[in-house]
């Protein structure tokens, strides 16, 4: 087989493979909202008690657990409201290259905006919401297509970090009602995610394509692609997603 025809073969299996985990993003995010929606009802049938019996209590080491349970509580529809969208968007663009990689970052994320409340939060307080969650996957989108050095989604995080820049001024102390430190502790999470959870099979796949291996032949149009030229990562990308 020609070096072009495996070169179109990996692509449309890569394609088929996105496409594959991109409808299974869609169906969990789906059935995630959902869900939080259904708690929410439960929630105020009850008068809100699930979120004072299980929101997170600071320093109390009996509920620390409750850091997980947390992120699925709310306080009223209007809090609710405002996560479910961003919750829905920024859920999606995480997942939609690997269900199981972005379980990973759920849990990752739901620990480290957890801890942030339960270490430095006023005692007083009990602590609720997805928005945490949410913080957690934005900083994950916007940095994961830099570190698996991948142009669309490095194109994607570069859209909804500039789309979506006034959500850190959440994430510092000012605005009143606001679990500031949940939303910080999302975003270290998020982008600790976005390296413990980075893409190490394509990370070889360049290694192995910059140390001299043999490479499918380019099309006329290609720049050489050799370790003396500073963009054949570049070129590489754009011929992968047939753009050259």
């Amino acid at each position: 087989m020609s070096g072009f025809g495996r070169r179109q073969d990996v692509r449309q299996v890569d394609a088929e493979r996105i496409l594959a985990e991109a409808r299974k993003a869609l169906f969990v995010m789906a059935g995630f909202v959902a869900l939080l929606w259904a708690v929410q009802l439960v929630n105020w049938s009850s008068d809100y008690a699930l979120s004072r019996d299980y929101g997170i209590a600071p320093g109390d080491i009996g509920r620390l657990p409750d850091i997980f349970a947390a992120s699925f509580l709310h306080w009223n529809w209007m809090h609710i409201e405002a996560n479910s969208g961003p919750l829905f968007v920024f859920g999606f663009l995480a997942a939609y290259r690997g269900v199981a990689r972005f379980l990973g970052l759920n849990v990752l994320v739901a620990v480290t905006c957890g801890l942030a409340v339960w270490v430095f939060e006023d005692e007083t307080h009990r602590t609720v919401g997805a928005s945490g969650l949410v913080y957690g996957f934005f900083a994950y989108v916007v940095v994961r297509g830099l570190i698996d050095r991948h142009l669309i989604d490095t194109v994607i995080g570069v859209v909804m970090g500039a789309s979506y820049a006034y959500l850190l001024t959440l994430a510092v102390p000012g605005t009143p009602g606001i679990s500031w430190l949940g939303h910080l502790g999302g975003l270290i999470g998020g982008v600790a995610g976005a390296w413990l959870f980075r893409d190490r099979a394509g990370t070889r796949a360049r290694k192995r394509d910059g140390t001299g291996s043999p490479a499918p032949a380019a099309p006329a149009n290609l720049p050489a692609r050799t370790t003396d030229n500073p963009r054949a990562a570049l070129y590489k990308e754009l011929d992968d997603l047939g753009l050259l």
